[in-house]
């Protein structure tokens, strides 16, 4: 499988350090660009490419370092991120990018993952004309049907080199699929990810085969990819429920904000009121990948928001609070002939003796979204999960609507009138003023699944966007 090597300083690698690091390969191996000229490759002899190291990321918030590596690492930020991905078409380059890893700690300090690859500094020699088929950077293998990533790491994060395969398997008209061992969880923002393109989470199981992540369906490898059987398709006993998470929750917000064009605009005004109103601070850091590395700025995302404009290229970002306080949200910006639209979605974590938000502070947070923030609609679930706000490899029951709200944009579009005498048989409330109101539904406490039609009524009758 691809094995990355993280190396985590201090001290950022400069190009004495790198060298050093890259000299690993011995003198028969020769240093290039990759074709995008994003990343510096060792090559063989043969000009096969047998290590990708990644630019150095500078990770300036706390807590991303356990978050995606899991506790005993040993560092916290501020530090520099640096990832060393070996082609394990190869047989030695594993060990190679453990050494260029091992070499740059043993330089600058810090610490190096998986942490069996300290002290593994020896020259890592490659067999004279050892070749392999070509695949880009982080991807195992390529075929006709899918590209194929196989990933050990605790955690799959959306980080840039993983955003990139994603784009290169949409070009290539492929599914995805990322290969892990059971106990591997995916980030939100990668879930998120998944969900947007053809894609398959693939877990491999030594004593069950592989099975589907996030459905449980036995996979087997055919014409090129991983797939059900066509007949008598089936789910593992290993996607049953878990006691793992008993007592945790998690909420989660999706937000719709559309802000005429043309206006003065800082873009993440509604996401830092949420996060204030179930938080008590603002978010921590932001990013467009994983780990997420600088801290929390609003005028900086608008400004790259509105570069990426000029281009007519959306905006997708991710944001992260405080490591005490598990909470992550992902961001979509977009110009539509309605103006510029934030997709907001957030994600909040409870333990059993954490307090989750009460109908009143979600009514008092819609109120707020229509009054300020151009809200579109806002829908608020809740559900039984992980605090950490990951996914694990096996059944997770699926979020039971709390609220909807249709903003003032919403009640405009489909009629004040016709929202207040339709009959949905659910409570709600008028929100914020005369001339604009917003419609609040209350759907109950989250516990109660007869929610989900309900939800399912209302989207029938109005259509909402």
């Amino acid at each position: 499988m691809t094995q990355d090597v993280l190396a985590l300083t201090p001290k950022m690698p400069d190009v004495r350090t790198v060298l050093a690091g890259l000299y690993a390969g011995g003198p028969e191996v020769r240093v290039a660009r990759s074709a995008d000229e994003s990343k510096l490759q060792l090559q063989g002899e043969a000009g096969q490419t047998l290590v990708s190291f990644e630019a150095p990321l500078f990770v300036q918030v706390q807590g991303e370092v356990e978050r995606l590596l899991g506790p005993g690492v040993g560092v916290d930020a501020p530090v520099w991120w640096t990832e060393i991905h070996s082609n394990t078409a190869y047989e030695t380059a594993g060990h190679l990018a453990g050494s260029i890893g091992a070499r740059l700690i043993a330089v600058l300090g810090g610490a190096v993952w998986p942490p069996a690859v300290t002290g593994e500094t020896d020259v890592v020699e490659t067999p004279p004309g050892e070749t392999a088929p070509h695949t880009p950077a982080g991807v195992d293998m390529i075929t006709d049907r899918a590209v194929v990533v196989i990933q050990d790491r605790p955690v799959v994060a959306a980080t840039a080199s993983l955003t990139e395969i994603m784009r290169t398997a949409a070009e290539a008209e492929r599914e995805l699929q990322i290969v892990t061992p059971p106990a591997t969880r995916l980030t939100l923002p990668t879930r998120t990810l998944l969900g947007r393109l053809p894609s398959r989470w693939v877990v491999r199981d030594s004593e069950r085969g592989y099975h589907d992540g996030l459905t449980g369906a036995v996979l087997h490898w055919t014409d090129g990819h991983f797939a059900p059987p066509a007949e008598n398709p089936q789910t593992t006993d290993a996607f049953k429920r878990q006691p793992s998470s008993a007592g945790q929750r998690q909420l989660i917000l999706a937000i719709r904000t559309i802000h005429p064009a043309g206006e003065p605009l800082v873009l993440g005004g509604a996401l830092e009121t949420a996060w204030r109103a179930l938080t008590g601070s603002p978010p921590a850091g932001w990013s467009t990948a994983e780990p997420v590395n600088v801290p929390w700025s609003r005028r900086q995302l608008t400004d790259l928001a509105r570069t990426r404009a000029q281009n007519s290229d959306p905006t997708w970002l991710i944001a992260i609070g405080d490591p005490d306080r598990p909470a992550l949200a992902t961001v979509n910006v977009t110009h539509t002939p309605a103006g510029i639209e934030e997709h907001i979605t957030m994600a909040l974590g409870y333990y059993e003796d954490q307090e989750h938000p009460t109908s009143d502070v979600l009514s008092d947070l819609a109120e707020t979204f229509a009054s300020r923030h151009n809200l579109a609609t806002m829908l608020t679930q809740s559900r039984t999960a992980r605090a950490d706000l990951t996914t694990p490899a096996h059944f997770e029951p699926i979020p039971i609507p709390l609220t909807l709200t249709l903003g003032p944009i919403a009640v405009r579009d489909l009629g004040a009138n016709r929202l207040r005498a339709a009959q949905t048989g659910l409570p709600f409330t008028q929100l914020g003023s005369l001339a604009h109101p917003a419609i609040h539904y209350i759907f109950g406490d989250g516990t109660d699944p007869a929610a989900l039609e309900q939800l399912r009524q209302i989207y029938t009758r109005f259509k909402t966007k």
